[in-house]
């Protein structure tokens, strides 16, 4: 774990308020003006949480980013822990499709790595509506 977004994400994770599923998951995007981290928040509500990725795009947006450049989860078990649907979505919001997104591991060893356009293919984005 070398570089400053998989520690970021790694960081932000251990600070997952997850007490329902005990799944903490930490994500970290680099924008045009920063380094922006976001941890999941489960709610007794269950569907009224939120997850990393989404945390992380709000304090992107709320300091002035505009743009991701790349972005690092960090998920514990063993299978990698890619996106929901709605994060791919809303990671394309910001992003173009050869976004690249890095997926580690609770302590930053590396599972897998996808372009946005992997794992949302053919993909509705802004760009749409121009």
């Amino acid at each position: 774990m070398s570089d400053d977004l998989t520690q970021a994400a790694v960081a932000v994770r251990k600070k997952a308020y997850a007490p329902y599923s005990r799944f903490l998951v930490g994500a970290a995007i680099r924008s045009d003006i920063g380094l922006h981290a976001g941890c999941n928040v489960e709610n007794a509500a269950f569907p009224q949480g939120s997850c990393a990725e989404a945390g992380a795009i709000s304090v992107m947006i709320a300091a002035g980013g505009k743009r991701i450049q790349e972005v690092v989860i960090a998920g514990g078990g063993e299978a990698p822990c890619t996106p929901c649907g709605g994060c791919r979505q809303r990671l394309r919001e910001f992003a173009s499709p050869d976004l690249v997104i890095r997926i580690v591991g609770a302590e930053g060893e590396p599972r897998l790595v996808r372009t946005l356009a992997e794992l949302l293919p053919d993909s509705f984005g802004p760009d749409h509506l121009v």
